[in-house]
């Protein structure tokens, strides 16, 4: 354990949406726990993990964008979003090998690229839950109201509503753009580390509430909302194999959403009210409890990064087998679905019923 003054103690985590913040205002001393241990589990665990990631990830969202490109006369708004989805997914996982580099040793590169890759992953990160509630509301209201969200002749007005989507993230991602720079960590032997300093301590817990709020609550409403109706109305207007495909399918991807995300925010709901009772030095965790607490957010925030990998390999398997083994046309009847065309392409069903 290193003894230091309360004044010179940075609140950090790894950067995977956790911040670190200089206290200079208060006084005190604070027992600052050495992270050895945890700096080799990251040091393994994550470029492992994350070198996974980036290639189940590239090759499954690649090969759903090679689909949309041969349809992309015919796409409709749901492609449209899945394509805008693929595209933030894909720039989320360019990130991924600095952040590898950075876990074995440290952030080699300049402040500029600092502040560039973490702003691009907040801003992908966003837009990929924000693509997946436009999906859900783009499912109900044409297999529950039986509209679609937007004319298929006027693609663009879908382009818009996904290019808003883009400037709204990048709002968000702002204050990545001030704050991220290289900084020496003193519990990690110092190493340097991209993390955001913020002046104050309100302005982390501004930025986890709104991560929880916009990153989490609000799209897993959204996505619960719409699919819940969608299998009501499927249930009760389907055939019997089709219904059952697509609630299997449906009920798969919400519980897919809820597995890879939920650890994560319960983990970091944990960290920050730790650092809320860590902030007075007669409330102090243990260093057992800080190492266990940091092992967990690496571990929970990298299960959630594979979401970005599973909906696109469950497309693509669902795809090949229906589009590519003698079942080249579907046709389904407005009474079954509620929708207001009766032709699609195996694909466009596909994304209809299939993906969030």
């Amino acid at each position: 354990q290193i003894t230091i003054g309360l004044k010179d103690f940075d609140f950090y985590t790894y950067y995977n949406d956790s911040y670190s913040e200089n206290y200079e205002s208060c006084c005190g001393e604070l027992t600052l726990c050495d992270q050895k241990s945890t700096m080799y589990f990251d040091s393994i665990f994550i470029p492992v993990l994350y070198s996974l990631e980036l290639v189940v990830g590239l090759v499954g969202n690649g090969l759903v964008l090679v689909i949309l490109w041969k349809k992309r006369r015919i796409m409709n708004a749901t492609d449209i979003f899945i394509l805008h989805l693929c595209l933030a997914d894909i720039l989320l996982l360019l990130t991924l090998p600095f952040w590898a580099v950075e876990a074995v040793k440290g952030w080699i590169f300049s402040i500029a690229l600092c502040k560039l890759t973490g702003a691009l992953f907040k801003i992908n990160f966003y837009c990929g839950i924000f693509m997946l509630s436009c999906v859900s509301l783009d499912r109900y209201l044409s297999i529950v109201h039986a509209v679609q969200m937007y004319s298929r002749k006027k693609p663009m007005v879908t382009h818009c509503c996904c290019l808003m989507v883009w400037l709204f993230c990048l709002l968000l991602s702002i204050t990545d753009w001030i704050s991220l720079n290289n900084y020496k960590d003193s519990r990690r032997q110092d190493k340097t580390e991209c993390v955001p300093e913020y002046p104050s301590h309100s302005w982390l817990l501004v930025t986890r509430l709104l991560y929880h709020i916009l990153g989490f609550i609000l799209p897993a409403l959204i996505m619960l909302f719409c699919y819940s109706c969608i299998l009501l109305r499927l249930r009760r207007d389907s055939q019997c194999m089709q219904k059952k495909r697509a609630i299997r399918v449906i009920v798969a991807l919400v519980l897919a959403f809820f597995i890879h995300w939920t650890p994560y925010n319960i983990t970091l709901i944990v960290d920050t009210i730790q650092i809320n009772e860590t902030i007075s030095p007669s409330n102090q965790t243990s260093c057992e409890s800080a190492t266990a607490l940091d092992v967990a957010l690496t571990v929970t925030s990298t299960l959630a990064y594979l979401h970005v990998c599973v909906n696109p390999v469950l497309l693509w398997a669902w795809c090949h087998r229906r589009a590519f083994c003698g079942h080249s046309q579907w046709t389904l009847h407005t009474s079954q679905f509620g929708l207001k065309y009766t032709s699609f392409s195996p694909l466009t069903v596909i994304f209809s019923m299939q993906t969030t």
